[in-house]
């Protein structure tokens, strides 16, 4: 694995062009108000890449006054929680949310929890103003946790924001950034997301530049060509599309159908889990390859040796290949290699997809996330953004922003949400944070 930074590739003039009108208009929108984009309809949220790709977080501000915090962002669930000055459980070194330090907080005088792949969360429901990227919504009902799985938060982490439908929140409350969208505080009803990449630089930092999180807006100097949407093919559920093809080295495997084909796409989860017989047949085409054992069972082994390459189709008008710098999740030994797709057992309620595209796809492509019509789009990384893959620079810090852009929630729940305990809202999220933590100690240890 060649482990080397990215250098900076040349920029045509129209690239240049579009990234400038961007950054003058965000400028103006933010230091501006008073000034004909008096009201801001696009946001971007610069994102923290943490621990070498296995998770990526964002900013927002809770309160009057404001405070920031960092949360993981997530368009695999629907609720939005940090965890709360009185977390006794979990929250070692974690910015903790002080209800007694905001002058608009409100205790729902509700009990919170949500399930993950890889534990709770549970607390209690409140509401107070939350902003971000230019944003507020008032009102805005959370999960202020004081209990927390675990693995769940690393510092400086204290929550995590869901980006999916209401449909599957745990607290039934309207998600923040759909609120958004349906006030029409968004000049386009869509947010989208581009992700870096330094699994595979020798010298990573546990905190690097993790790209960005557009509110409003596709940023068009950091994609190429046509965005490539694929039309839900359920509503009221997780962001999901159809795998149709799956290619392996250039040989094609056959693509599981109906429901069997459905995959959340999902940013708050590291790497890519499939039906144990169509993982297994991936594999298959990978000589030397073979299936784990004890920690490692579900996943799978190869030789460090061979340059693998996925290629997963959507029913879209073309495929996304996934780079062999994230299919080889990390090396075991000197020739042996993991794998970043493994065995996703089915679900016992049956409510969540068979599949789950996390950010082992996600960082080869500009993914958008559109409300209406529901769907979701992928288009070519852009010179521009492909040079922040490894880039030496400095981690964006946490912002509070002016707000022109001030919308209210219901600041309610919907009916039969107050006894909800999470059993929708999030089965296998998270699944592969505690997977890194474990690889981090075998590290360690060799």
């Amino acid at each position: 694995m060649n482990l080397v930074r990215s250098t900076q590739a040349q920029q045509t003039a129209e690239q240049w062009g579009a990234w400038a009108k961007n950054q003058k208009m965000a400028l103006e929108a933010k230091y501006r108000p008073d000034s004909s984009l008096s009201k801001r309809a696009t946001g971007t949220n610069s994102m923290v890449n943490q621990n070498g790709d296995s998770s990526y977080y964002g900013s927002l501000a809770i309160g009057t006054p404001a405070v920031s915090y960092n949360v993981i962002l997530d368009t695999g669930s629907a609720d939005l929680w940090v965890a709360g000055s009185e977390c006794s459980i979990g929250c070692d070194d974690v910015p903790l949310f002080d209800p007694s330090s905001s002058s608009s907080f409100q205790n729902e005088s509700t009990s919170f929890s949500i399930t993950y792949g890889s534990g709770q969360a549970a607390g209690f429901l409140s509401q107070d103003v939350v902003q971000m990227a230019g944003f507020e919504v008032k009102n805005q009902i959370f999960g202020i946790c004081d209990q927390v799985s675990s693995g769940l938060l690393t510092s400086p982490v204290s929550g995590l924001l869901g980006l999916g439908f209401q449909t599957i929140a745990s607290s039934g409350a309207t998600p923040f950034w759909q609120t958004l969208v349906t006030e029409n505080a968004w000049d386009s009803p869509l947010m989208a997301f581009h992700l870096t990449r330094y699994l595979n630089v020798s010298n990573v930092k546990t905190l690097e530049p993790g790209g960005s999180f557009s509110m409003g807006f596709a940023n068009s100097s950091l994609y190429t060509g046509d965005i490539d949407y694929v039309n839900l093919p359920v509503e009221g559920s997780y962001w999901i599309l159809p795998i149709t093809a799956i290619t392996v080295q250039n040989n094609s495997v056959t693509a599981p159908s109906g429901s069997e084909s459905y995959a959340a796409i999902d940013t708050g989860t590291t790497l890519v889990g499939g039906p144990p017989s169509y993982i297994a047949a991936i594999f298959a085409q990978i000589p030397g390859s073979q299936a784990g054992t004890g920690d490692f069972e579900s996943y799978y082994t190869y030789p460090c040796d061979t340059d693998v390459t996925v290629e997963l189709s959507f029913g879209g008008n073309r495929s996304w290949a996934i780079s062999s710098e994230d299919f080889e999740l990390t090396r075991l030994t000197r020739d042996t290699c993991l794998g970043a797709f493994f065995e996703l057992s089915s679900s016992s309620s049956g409510s969540a997809p068979s599949w789950i595209v996390g950010d082992t796809f996600l960082k080869n492509v500009y993914s958008v996330f559109r409300y209406s019509p529901a769907s979701v789009g992928f288009a070519e990384l852009s010179s521009v953004a492909i040079a922040s893959n490894g880039a030496n620079a400095a981690v964006p810090s946490a912002t509070i922003g002016s707000t022109p852009a001030t919308v209210s929630a219901s600041g309610s729940v919907s009916a039969g949400a107050r006894s909800h305990n999470g059993g929708k809202g999030r089965e296998y999220g998270i699944l592969t944070f505690s997977l890194l933590s474990f690889l981090t100690v075998l590290f360690m240890s060799l």
